[in-house]
């Protein structure tokens, strides 16, 4: 078994051959820069019976700063694309974890299971982390019928709003406020275009194990067809993932003037246990009194989630255990559903709102963003995440000691600020 140290060094080596080989690419291809700087701060009123409260007192708050340098170049039907992402997270929060349902910001900070470790740490302490990394480290070939991409790319499966059962890589949590841009992972994508209008994707995902070693345990490899029948869009797949098998699809139907999706997602684990998870959701955009308006309802069964938490997250199932440790999933029980919407206020000031209700408990999770756009380079987000719900509820407080110390169920204040240079 190779040594932790062993490892890092052998990653670290494949980092800096990374890095050299873009910047001796970079005079080749004559990139040009886009640069977006983001702040992103929270500050949380925790509830008596939070196991952070206990430690560390309430309010808590904490912040992101992130400094994104954004290149890329076509030299024919070829384009290079790279992200480097200077990162710095901290706050009181820092050394906890957040309740699952109550991510507000995503920005990864590590490489420990990609292929490909694009991470450098600048600083660590107790309260804080400045990290640089490559996001996107790309090329893709866009031929008549086919296209190549590979490196490291973010891809997207799905059409839930607010539930992603069928992205399995990298998802968005549900209360997640920035999604200008979602992480990306190591993979290979294959798309051919065929004369009667429908695509074959070929989707493979490198990672690595808990040893640092690249294999098909934890890798993903998939084929997804998609085709328009009249007005509908139809989409099939299959594939591996990790251990597991993955079936499923997809299907978007216009009901007059509102869109109908639905996704449906069955894994056979490598015990031969199925599990059937999916989204249905109707949205709507409309005018209202001249204003811009688009309302919205989604229902998700989680089928890896369990009907009653138990006293503590070790007693969680493993297949559900382990989706959350991989960022798959972010509700621990079965069936949710999501209401919301936006209003454009004003040409430069729009609000949107999601109600987030747990079936199973009754709990829920209110959030609403007002956002300010003066100009195309710069946006202002300000919101509040409210939850509604007891302790030992998945909304008012997760359990880590029975209903007497929790995690979660803290109402939240943010603000989000974005510039493009």
């Amino acid at each position: 078994m190779r040594s932790s140290a062993r490892n890092r060094l052998r990653r670290r080596f494949r980092s800096g051959s990374a890095l050299a080989l873009l910047l001796t690419t970079l005079p080749v291809f004559g990139l040009e820069m886009d640069v977006r700087a983001k702040f992103f701060g929270v500050g949380a009123a925790l509830p008596e019976h939070s196991l952070q409260r206990q430690i560390g007192g309430t309010p808590a708050y904490d912040y992101t700063a992130d400094l994104r340098l954004l290149f890329t170049q076509e030299v024919g039907r070829v384009t290079l694309t790279a992200h480097h992402n200077t990162i710095l997270n901290g706050g009181d929060s820092f050394a906890f974890l957040t309740s699952p349902g109550a991510t507000l910001d995503q920005s990864a900070t590590d490489d420990d299971f990609r292929l490909m470790d694009l991470t450098w740490e600048l600083h660590d302490g107790d309260r804080h982390r400045l990290v640089h990394r490559f996001d996107r480290l790309a090329l893709q070939y866009r031929g008549a019928t086919w296209g190549l991409t590979v490196g490291r790319e973010a891809v997207s499966w799905g059409s839930g709003r607010v539930f992603q059962p069928m992205d399995l890589f990298s998802p968005f949590a549900p209360t997640t406020v920035d999604r200008d841009f979602k992480t990306g992972d190591d993979l290979l994508i294959v798309d051919k275009l065929f004369n009667d209008g429908s695509d074959l994707q070929f989707l493979g995902v490198a990672r690595r194990d808990l040893e640092g070693d690249a294999t098909s345990d934890v890798a993903s490899a998939a084929l997804k067809w998609r085709k328009f029948v009249g007005s509908s869009e139809l989409e099939l797949f299959g594939g591996k993932h990790y251990r597991d098998q993955v079936y499923g699809g997809a299907l978007r139907v216009p009901v007059r003037s509102a869109m109908l999706r639905t996704d449906l997602v069955a894994t056979r684990l490598e015990d031969g246990d199925w599990y059937v998870s999916g989204i249905v959701n109707l949205d709507y955009s409309f005018d209202l009194a001249g204003r811009s308006s688009y309302v919205f309802a989604e229902y998700y069964h989680n089928d890896f989630g369990v009907k009653a938490l138990p006293p503590n997250p070790t007693l969680l199932p493993d297949p559900l255990t382990a989706r959350l440790l991989r960022g798959e999933v972010f509700n621990l029980m079965r069936d949710y559903l999501a209401l919301g919407g936006s209003l454009q206020w004003h040409p430069l000031w729009t609000q949107a709102l999601t109600l987030i209700g747990n079936l199973n408990d009754g709990s829920a999770l209110l959030q609403t963003t007002l956002s300010y756009v003066p100009s195309d380079h710069a946006t202002l987000e300000a919101g509040i995440t409210v939850p509604f719900g007891e302790a030992g509820e998945e909304f008012g407080g997760v359990p880590v000691l029975g209903d007497e110390l929790t995690t979660g169920g803290a109402l939240q204040g943010y603000l989000r600020w974005v510039y493009y240079f």
